[in-house]
């Protein structure tokens, strides 16, 4: 079976005006990858400007015109298009603080925490993205997503 011994979470911190960072782990039979993750803060799964409930979702491998090969999360509630890839910032544009935000809903990777601009961010996305997906080799998955936004 694709995927099987495979297990992927996020484990998200509080919802700030910066985003909801995480941790995205990897357990597989070939060991552990660890990376911080960003999404758009959580306000009710809305559509567009937050991030999408804590679950439990089954991933596949996806051809995004904008973004490649990438894993797309499937039978978000009332959402669709979530796609797991590169970018750094997923602040809250509705503050009117000038926050920029890469995401309309889906998950970034990175290896590292900084700050972009004046705010908080993920960097060395790509990098991140790349090994996510040399460790799941196109597999499906499951991922399960704790924390913020339950």
């Amino acid at each position: 079976m694709a995927g099987e011994g495979i297990q992927v979470t996020i484990e998200r911190e509080r919802s700030t005006m910066d985003g909801t960072f995480g941790k995205l782990t990897v357990m597989s039979p070939e060991g552990l990858f660890i990376c911080e993750t960003l999404e758009l803060p959580w306000k009710a799964n809305l559509r567009n400007i937050s991030c999408i409930p804590c679950a439990t979702y089954e991933c596949e491998l996806y051809s995004s015109s904008r973004f490649g090969r990438v894993y797309l999360v499937k039978d978000v509630p009332g959402r669709g298009g979530i796609l797991i890839h590169p970018g750094n910032t997923a602040g809250d544009e509705e503050t009117g603080l000038d926050l920029r935000s890469d995401v309309r809903g889906c998950i970034l990777l990175g290896l590292s925490r900084g700050v972009s601009g004046k705010q908080r961010a993920i960097l060395h996305s790509r990098s991140a993205v790349s090994r996510f997906q040399a460790i799941l080799d196109g597999d499906p998955f499951t991922l399960t997503i704790i924390g913020e936004g339950d």
